[in-house]
């Protein structure tokens, strides 16, 4: 049972490792991680040597940093060609953003968080600092509102921690106007959101359906200017709604509603 035991906290440290990078997304060294992850250096050097036999870590430079290896791009490819989600999601988003001339998302929830799986920048002057893979707490987000429409008012409050609720410029998101957004989100099939995460921007999200349990499993996104026209914004959302048609229909039975064709 000791052994056991000991094994599990041993894993757990690789995992902490593994998130550490994934987070903070750049070159560390073992001396460094130790402070930040608050373990043994003798540790943390043999799983760092362990990773970096496996490819999984590379040292990066002279100074003794490490950062992710090679064997990390092949383990995400290999997880990419099982999951049609992400990979149809992709396609689509880069077609949108080429169709709109707008910034295009295929967002999705990961543990108690969101997430961009996939961005394609458009051609206009406006750009997005936004990156795959960052952790962002959910009611600051359009799509957030979207893939909790299945949530009643105590499951919301039970997955969302309390301090998510405040906005980066402070204010704090009412629990009553967050349930309403997702009410409206379920039931017209969309949602719009102004100056949340970012005074300057507007987010206009849709759900990709599991079509077995026609749950929202992802949201097709696009990112504009806050100032654009109301006329506009309902024009990209007709387009969000017939690429997501696509995608959830390819993850069902294959056919695409002739309405989305």
């Amino acid at each position: 049972m000791k052994t056991t035991s000991v094994r599990a906290r041993g894993i757990d440290r690789v995992i902490e490792v593994l998130e550490f990078f994934r987070a903070t997304r750049q070159p560390t060294t073992i001396g460094d991680l130790a402070r930040k992850l608050n373990a043994p250096r003798s540790t943390l050097y043999e799983i760092v040597n362990s990773l970096t036999e496996a490819g999984m870590l590379e040292q990066t430079d002279e100074q003794g940093r490490f950062y992710f290896g090679s064997a990390v791009y092949f383990y995400a490819d290999a997880y990419l060609a099982s999951q049609p989600l992400v990979r149809k999601g992709r396609d689509e988003v880069m077609r949108l953003a080429e169709l709109a001339g707008e910034t295009a998302q295929l967002c999705m929830l990961l543990g108690n968080k969101y997430t961009v799986a996939h961005m394609q920048a458009g051609s206009r002057l406006f750009r997005i600092s936004s990156e795959t893979g960052v952790l962002v707490p959910i009611p600051w987000t359009a799509s957030g509102r979207v893939l909790l429409g299945n949530m009643t008012r105590e499951q919301v409050l039970a997955f969302i921690p309390p301090e998510d609720f405040r906005l980066p410029n402070g204010k704090t998101v009412p629990l009553d106007d967050f349930m309403n957004d997702i009410r409206m989100a379920h039931e017209q099939g969309y949602v719009i959101t102004a100056a949340l995460a970012d005074e300057f921007t507007c987010c206009l999200a849709v759900p990709i359906l599991d079509q077995t349990t026609n749950q929202p499993i992802a949201t097709l996104c696009f990112v504009v200017p806050i100032h654009t026209p109301e006329e506009r914004r309902m024009e990209l959302i007709g387009l969000l709604k017939t690429s997501s048609s696509i995608v959830s229909a390819r993850l069902g039975d294959g056919k695409i509603p002739a309405t989305a064709r």
